[in-house]
């Protein structure tokens, strides 16, 4: 038997104030509400739960029996609700977020550790990878892309730098060997280290100057799967292997200690900076709200 929880709650608000008048005044609601709600409980139930005088009410003995029960079970199911609104008003438990891994290692490190130590109470756990995943079907309540591979009815949201570019780079010892290239289509005459995303083609590498655009598709000694292998490249351009494209950021490090120079610099391309992105037509989650907003107060003050 389906009782309505209402109705219920009515019942306990005139039995503990021994009227309908006090019933309404603690509850807030209203005398003929709670009277109404208690006739439909007792023609639910079959039996008559209180004895109503001009002057009185009395719980019959099947209502003291009910009050008995019920009593402590609306209070489980009112310190139950106050657990969930704790995850509203103070946000806490887990937050899944599915990255690429250029946004774990270039975006994520600057605003992670101070997230944490403002909400001590959220569990972070950030899955990195290449392959583009319906975050949702995965089990993540948002993820990190660029704007050209958002779907289109998600929520977008800037994080981490607004503009970046892609920078190619050698060895010293690699170019004092092999001539220093002034122009994209020099790089065809060079050994390039290639990358791809899983399961695709190797995409070409884009170079742009004043409004033109230079597309080149040149060939070398190694191709890993974008990511985790990334790394790998990286440190076959510093072994004087070939030269290697991947982001600036990415590369700035081995700029700054002399491993890698950078070459053809003025036709390096920029481009937007990623989105954090989540489904529009559900309620946000209160650690994915906390992150949303951290994330928009961070960008103001920068």
């Amino acid at each position: 038997m389906k009782m309505d929880l209402g109705d219920l709650n009515a019942f306990v608000a005139v039995a503990r104030a021994k009227g309908f008048r006090d019933g309404a005044r603690a509850s807030g609601g209203s005398a003929s509400g709670l009277s109404e709600a208690v006739r439909r409980l007792e023609t639910q139930l079959g039996v008559r739960l209180l004895n109503r005088t001009t002057r009185s009410v009395v719980l019959t003995e099947a209502g003291e029996g009910l009050l008995a029960r019920l009593g402590p079970a609306l209070t489980e199911v009112e310190a139950a609700l106050d657990v969930v609104n704790g995850f509203r008003d103070r946000p806490a438990g887990s937050l899944r977020l599915n990255v690429p891994v250029s946004a774990a290692r270039l975006v994520l490190p600057s605003i992670v550790p101070r997230f944490l130590a403002a909400y001590p109470g959220i569990r972070l756990e950030v899955i990195a990878e290449e392959s583009f995943v319906d975050v949702v079907a995965a089990g993540c309540d948002a993820g990190i892309r660029y704007d050209e591979r958002l779907e289109q009815d998600m929520i977008a949201v800037p994080i981490g730098p607004r503009v970046q570019r892609f920078a190619a780079a050698a060895s010293p010892a690699y170019l004092d060997r092999h001539g220093r290239p002034e122009h994209p289509r020099d790089l065809l005459r060079h050994a390039c280290l290639r990358g791809r995303f899983a399961g695709r083609t190797v995409p070409p590498w884009e170079f742009e100057r004043d409004g033109e655009v230079v597309l080149v598709d040149p060939t070398g000694p190694l191709l890993v799967t974008l990511g985790g292998a990334a790394d790998l490249i990286v440190d076959a351009a510093i072994a004087g292997t070939g030269i290697v494209c991947l982001f600036e950021d990415w590369l700035r490090p081995y700029f700054e200690s002399g491993a890698l120079e950078p070459v053809i610099e003025p036709w390096w391309q920029s481009f937007s900076g990623p989105f954090l992105y989540y489904p529009g037509h559900r309620l946000v989650p209160a650690p994915l709200r906390a992150f949303i907003d951290f994330i928009k107060v961070s960008a103001d003050r920068s």
